[in-house]
């Protein structure tokens, strides 16, 4: 099943997420198989980065909350909140 995660930075947060994006790179590419999507979100401008959209296949809820705490962003305290929602994909069908 698919879950949604919407992960909203902190305040002012650019250079602490610049410091551990490598890592969180790392970290995404051990669930690459399991990722339909990923990516930052960012000012309308697109000049800055305000958090991270992520939808991925996971059996349940335990198996989504173990990874969101599991991020590195989320080890050094880069997001103001996490929003982990299960998703259900209907378009395009067959996709």
């Amino acid at each position: 099943m698919y879950f949604v995660f919407m992960c909203h930075d902190k305040p002012n947060a650019q250079k602490l997420r610049e410091e551990t994006r490598a890592a969180h790179l790392e970290y995404l590419y051990r669930f690459e198989e399991m990722i339909l999507a990923a990516g930052p979100l960012q000012t309308d401008d697109g000049t800055q980065m305000t958090g991270s959209m992520l939808v991925l296949d996971f059996p349940d809820r335990k198996a989504a909350e173990d990874f969101a705490a599991g991020d590195p962003y989320e080890h050094a305290g880069l997001f103001e909140r996490v929003e982990i929602h299960r998703w259900k994909k209907v378009f395009p069908p067959g996709v």
